[in-house]
């Protein structure tokens, strides 16, 4: 997706960022409706006016309406119900429209939804074929075609994590061969679609908690390579979030196996080994990976933009998915996604917390920079706890 000058998604509603984000620290309920807000560390959106506690605006983002927010891979707020407001906007209520009928027709259809031509659908909107994906684009960032393909892959995927056969599932989502379904496998699903059923399981996981200069860091790897690197202040809430992220896996606590990987990040914290090289083994789309093999690009002391990176890839209008692929990196330093801020230089959301991204850049800035004086490990320390995440 792209972005406009005032730092807003281009989904998103044309007023000004500052009076988006007022309406949110307003709970503002005649703005519901307007637009919804996404929040990058949890993947949830919400009204406006959600009673829930406001997050850190480098936090947020915006979208004209929460199907838009769906599709960068945000989820309903169960509390605020944000998709249950009519849009105050005639046309995109409209849209709205055209995404339910398009829900619908996949769902009871089993999967397929053959009768979703442009012209179907904007008939049922009362609108021109080009008008309808004028609108479309506007709020939803994509056509109504490319909506309803996204709606049956995600029925797919959905049907594959139940268990479903592979064939028989490919066939009830619309897909006429089984190579159709497989092109696509590396692009969207990350992984074989018979891999993608299994949920990726059968990694097994030795873990180990240490002190580190940005507080407790819980490390996790496989015999391949790095699969989790957590930073905290809770050894229980580490090990939490390192289940909850392979939930399949089988996990156990190492005290010893680690310790050449460990000795190896701290090193690289304490400004000792800038250029870490370590392997990884880590569950992700493909559009992920492209994304994290970026960021090993950028160098120790430097930072670069999402747009930056979004071009880099080869995906200029991806920014907010890119921005999607830093917060979810389970292997925060080795896979350096603090490196990326926004084109205005402020830092956006860090999953660790935002001190600890700064605590990190302004340490590797004055490493690099000979005039300046690095920071000792008691000051890295004091900075990142300053606003602890975990």
């Amino acid at each position: 997706m792209q972005v406009n000058r005032n730092g807003t998604l281009k989904t998103a509603p044309r007023r000004p960022a500052k009076s988006l984000w007022r309406a949110v620290e307003t709970r503002d309920p005649s703005a519901d409706g307007a637009f919804v807000y996404a929040v990058l560390s949890t993947g949830i959106y919400c009204r406006p006016s959600c009673p829930s506690r406001r997050p850190r605006r480098e936090q947020v983002v915006f979208f004209s309406l929460p199907e838009a927010a769906e599709r960068g891979g945000f989820r309903a707020c169960l509390r605020c119900r944000p998709g249950a407001a009519p849009s105050v906007d005639p046309s995109i209520e409209k849209v709205r429209a055209v995404c339910r009928a398009v829900d619908a027709a996949i769902a009871a259809s089993g999967g397929t939804g053959t009768d979703l031509s442009l012209a179907v659908l904007s008939a049922n909107a009362g609108m021109g074929p080009h008008q309808l994906e004028r609108a479309f684009r506007r709020a939803v960032g994509i056509t109504p075609r490319q909506y309803a393909d996204a709606q049956r892959l995600r029925y797919l995927k959905g049907r594959l994590n139940k268990g479903d056969n592979v064939t028989r599932a490919l066939y009830d989502a619309g897909y006429g061969s089984s190579s159709r379904l497989y092109e696509r496998a590396p692009s969207h699903l990350g992984m074989t679609p018979a891999t993608y059923r299994r949920g990726g399981e059968g990694m097994q996981i030795h873990y180990t908690v240490s002190d580190s200069p940005l507080g407790r860091m819980l490390v996790g790897a496989t015999d391949r390579g790095i699969s989790a690197l957590y930073i905290g202040d809770s050894d229980s809430k580490l090990e939490a979030a390192l289940h909850k992220e392979y939930p399949r896996a089988k996990i156990a606590r190492d005290r010893t196996g680690l310790s050449k990987w460990l000795r190896k990040i701290l090193a690289h914290l304490r400004g000792h080994e800038p250029h870490l090289d370590l392997p990884t083994d880590v569950q992700a789309t493909a559009f992920q990976r492209r994304v994290w093999e970026e960021l090993r690009r950028i160098p120790y002391g430097a930072t670069r933009t999402y747009g930056e990176v979004a071009r880099s890839i080869g995906r200029p209008a991806a920014i907010r998915a890119v921005a999607r692929a830093c917060a979810t990196n389970p292997v925060s330093v080795v896979v350096p996604c603090h490196r990326v801020v926004r084109k205005s230089g402020d830092l956006a959301g860090y999953r660790w917390g935002i001190d600890r991204k700064r605590a990190l850049l302004e340490h590797e800035s004055k490493k690099q920079n000979p005039r300046g004086r690095a920071g000792t490990e008691s000051q890295l320390r004091a900075k990142a706890r300053s606003n602890p995440a975990v």
